[in-house]
């Protein structure tokens, strides 16, 4: 299975982001790419006082330009994330279409980036966003994929429950910023494969030192040994990435963590 990485830049202006994506997923294509991932917030700035200014509801603009890329290019597409407002309320959510334009899935980031680091970044998405309630897989020809947004990936939990509903990748669109991303982007992302035996594949917004949030970049794919297959750095940049998904069964059986487990112990239980 190949992938691509779009790490695209993204400015405040939504059509031109919009433009850029449509480009970076049309070169996706031409790589041969079977799926193409955008980052986390793709079509506006990372920043609380922009997302409800840049939410649509229903099938806006974002929404249809993404069902036109992935019919147009014949491949399967997650949409990074985008705010998507429903009810008065806005989300963080993840579109994935096939290569007909069908929505297939749908990610409400579940658990929102509420931070404070002393010395470092201060970010609260709960001041805008409503999270998400639901774990999200979905069935491609290479097997069932599991979806998650950025701070999602940080709780080994989900990651797990996506594994054992027989998923064999994890994908997230993220934007780890200047104090997260250097201490924890790659060990978690090595973390998660192996623990739990599966392909873990990020992306994210390439690095403006301008923008109103300074996003890590370093889009990685990594396979389920925890080798990774395929880093970036912070600038602009499209990758392909070949996933071999025969790794997953040979590894499990070389060390066969997933079979092994004690699910007769892992309780807490008052004393």
């Amino acid at each position: 299975m190949k992938i691509a990485m779009l790490q695209m830049p993204v400015g405040f202006d939504k059509e031109e982001n919009i433009r850029k994506a449509a480009s970076a997923v049309r070169w996706a294509a031409e790589q041969g790419a079977d799926m193409a991932i955008l980052p986390e917030m793709w079509n506006c700035p990372y920043s609380n006082k922009y997302f409800p200014d840049y939410a649509e509801e229903g099938i806006g603009p974002t929404r249809q330009a993404l069902i036109d890329m992935a019919k147009e290019n014949r491949l399967w597409l997650v949409g990074g994330s985008i705010p998507e407002r429903e009810d008065g309320k806005v989300y963080n959510t993840s579109f994935v279409y096939d290569p007909e334009g069908r929505e297939v899935a749908r990610h409400r980031k579940v658990h929102l980036f509420d931070i404070d680091v002393k010395g470092g970044q201060r970010f609260f998405e709960s001041e805008t966003f409503t999270p998400g309630d639901r774990i999200t897989t979905f069935e491609t020809p290479w097997g069932k994929m599991g979806l998650c947004i950025c701070f999602d990936m940080r709780f080994p939990e989900l990651a797990r429950v996506m594994a054992l509903e027989g998923a064999q990748a994890v994908l997230v669109p993220a934007a780890f910023n200047m104090t997260t991303g250097p201490a924890h982007w790659e060990t978690m992302f090595r973390q998660r494969a192996v623990d739990n035996q599966i392909f873990t594949v990020g992306v994210s917004p390439a690095r403006d030192e301008q923008g109103v949030y300074v996003a890590y970049g370093n889009s990685i794919a990594v396979d389920p040994w925890g080798t990774v297959v395929e880093r970036m750095d912070g600038s602009e940049g499209y990758r392909v990435v070949e996933l071999d998904m025969a790794r997953i069964a040979d590894i499990r059986a070389q060390l066969p963590l997933m079979s092994a487990r004690r699910t007769d112990l892992y309780k807490v239980e008052r004393r």
